[in-house]
Parts: C-alpha cells; sequence; structure tokens
C-alpha cells in the first residue's frame, strides 16, 4: 500500500495548514461573541509555529536532496 502524499506534498500541506492557523490567531479574539467558546490564541500561534518549523525542516531537506545528491 502507498501513502497517497509524496514527501513534498505534505510539506506543503503543513505550511497552507500553518498559514491558516496563524491567520486564524490573529483575526479571531480570545473570545467569539457571546458564545461560552473560548479559543486559547496562545496554543494555535505555538501550533502555527510547531507546523511552520516542520515545513522549513521538510523545505532543508528538499534543498539538501538537489544539492548534495546528483
Amino acid at each position: 500500500m502507498q501513502f497517497p502524499m509524496s514527501f513534498w506534498e505534505l510539506g506543503l500541506w503543513l505550511a497552507v495548514v500553518a498559514i491558516i492557523f496563524l491567520a486564524t490567531a490573529e483575526i479571531v479574539s480570545s473570545y467569539y461573541g457571546e458564545a461560552t467558546i473560548f479559543i486559547e490564541k496562545r496554543r494555535l500561534e505555538t501550533a502555527a509555529l510547531i507546523l511552520g518549523l516542520l515545513f522549513i525542516f521538510i523545505v532543508a531537506l528538499r534543498v539538501y536532496e538537489i544539492i548534495a545528491l546528483p
């Protein structure tokens, strides 16, 4: 059985999700109107940062693969 996404596609997916999380953390206030739903901005920012760092790691591996391997 083969995984349907390649390593590079996984990296792009991580980048898109990180951007969405970061934008959501900046746009959405801590309290969503009068509702009792509480969005923890710090956790959302942390998740975006971790996903962004994973994306940068995947890009670094890709660059290494292009430069080092013939």
